[in-house]
């Protein structure tokens, strides 16, 4: 019988956090959570057999001491994510980021056996010289003045404390890069809930079944989009394994996915024809994305993509809501 395991998740209350803590609370670990809820709710766990709920900041000291126990495994996931507040609040963005990373690894005490692991992202490769990435491709910053990569600076400045201040400690870490990771409740700042609650809008007002919506570019940038519980199935095969200690992957899946595409699959799931109108793409922002996956196929992985699966589930969560 496999011993369980106590862990921490920070940000355990947000879209994926919530979505480990029930993975993770469901294999029988005793699990604590710590979360602000400014992005997340304690709504999305509701029902989740966990050990405690801390609520506090990641910014201050004296929240993260209420935490008095030691871990087998910490999970670092607090963060600011959703792209209008990298452009509106980058300081907020930056000041949850690197003030975290900082506290997390000062103040939580850690056992000779425990593991940390830290959720990076995709957009530390911003502008990457190839497709599909993998994680040896050079991470950057391409513009310092443009507020959008204040999220990918502190991600970056995440992984670089994590692996400095650990490497003393002699604490194993796993550093894992989301991409494009969705699913129902993962918040309204995302390009598919945003499409989503588009074509309902502009359907609804003439109660048609077709409608025009704009979005920005063409709609023949791509990313490669991860239904959430297809994510969380490679963090929880990875983060057990030797094979995974002082190492970067990436998680999500390898299909490039336009996203004219992604609306076409959205309105047939809609039955609503949609057109697009073009506009111009913010400053700053990437035209493809696409993982390599091969790292972590190479430990053992076997893929799994729910990507049609997911998208119905997601669609119809928040045509719900929006019926509501």
């Amino acid at each position: 019988m496999t011993k369980k395991k106590k862990i921490l998740i920070t940000g355990g209350s947000g879209f994926l956090g919530s979505t480990l803590v029930k993975k993770l609370s469901a294999e029988g670990n005793d699990v604590y959570v710590f979360d602000n809820e400014f992005r997340g709710s304690k709504n999305r766990i509701k029902g989740t057999s966990i050990s405690k709920y801390i609520v506090g900041d990641i910014r201050k000291k004296r929240d993260l001491d209420k935490i008095k126990l030691k871990f087998d495994y910490i999970f670092h996931l607090a963060f600011i994510n959703g792209t209008n507040f990298f452009y509106e609040k980058p300081k907020l963005v930056l000041d949850v980021g690197i003030k975290g990373i900082l506290n997390v690894l000062e103040c939580i005490k850690f056992n000779r056996q425990s593991k940390f692991i830290l959720a990076s992202s995709s957009e530390v490769y911003n502008y990457p010289k190839k497709i599909p990435t993998d994680e040896k491709t050079e991470i950057m910053i391409p513009d310092i003045t443009n507020p959008r990569f204040s999220y990918s600076a502190g991600k970056i400045i995440s992984e670089i404390v994590t692996i400095n201040f650990l490497k003393e400690k002699k604490i194993p870490y796993l550093i894992f890069r989301p991409h494009n990771i969705f699913g129902p409740n993962m918040g309204n700042n995302h390009v598919i809930p945003e499409i989503i609650k588009k074509i309902y809008v502009a359907s609804s007002k003439f109660n048609k079944k077709n409608c025009k919506i704009s979005i920005q570019g063409s709609g023949n940038e791509t990313r490669s989009f991860c239904f959430v519980n297809d994510a969380i199935d490679q963090l929880n095969f990875m983060y057990k394994k030797r094979d995974s200690n002082n190492q970067i992957f990436n998680i999500g899946q390898r299909n490039e996915i336009k996203i004219k595409r992604l609306i076409q699959d959205i309105s047939k799931i809609l039955d609503i024809k949609v057109r697009i109108i073009s506009k111009p793409l913010l400053k700053g922002s990437v035209k493809r994305r696409c993982p390599n996956m091969s790292k972590l196929l190479k430990i053992g992985y076997k893929n799994n993509d729910n990507y049609f699966t997911g998208l119905r589930q997601t669609v119809l969560w928040y045509k719900n809501i929006l019926i509501k």
